[in-house]
């Protein structure tokens, strides 16, 4: 019997899988299910030693780019007044180039997402200090421009 592509390493995971590896990681984070293919994780990270605690959420359809939003504190503007870098209508976090499958339905949310919150929080906070995003990336305007020219 041949096996399928998307057997195996590619097999995507189940919001059942997502939500185990979740709770056996990070067990103090706060993970809910919808049904078969929804899944909520409220948890806490801290990009630095130095920073402050940011509370995030993640909202995960099964089989689409989750949505992670950062609940507290409040991210603001620079001192310029100019936008937060890397965000969908500077409410939910641009953590990666969707066209580029950074992110795919088989990974695990731990090993993806979840740390990518923090290392995107890390250089929110090091646009504060330097004023420039050094985190690379596509901007979220350049992604929807790309996104209509195909």
């Amino acid at each position: 019997m041949a096996i399928k592509a998307w057997q195996g390493i590619l097999k995507p995971k189940s919001i059942i899988e997502q939500r185990l590896a979740v709770n056996s990681i990070h067990p103090n984070f706060i993970v809910e299910t919808v049904g078969t293919n929804l899944l909520t994780i409220i948890g806490e990270t801290k990009p630095t030693a130095r920073s402050q605690t940011y509370k995030f959420q993640i909202d995960y359809f099964m089989g689409t780019n989750p949505d992670v939003r950062i609940i507290s504190p409040a991210l603001v503007k620079n001192l310029k007044g100019e936008n937060i870098p890397h965000m969908y209508d500077q409410e939910l976090l641009c953590l990666h180039f969707p066209a580029n499958k950074e992110y795919r339905a088989s990974d695990l949310l731990i090993n993806t997402i979840i740390p990518w919150v923090t290392l995107w929080l890390y250089y929110y906070e090091m646009w504060h200090v330097t004023g420039k995003w050094l985190g690379g990336g596509v901007h979220p305007i350049k992604i929807i421009t790309y996104i209509k020219t195909i």
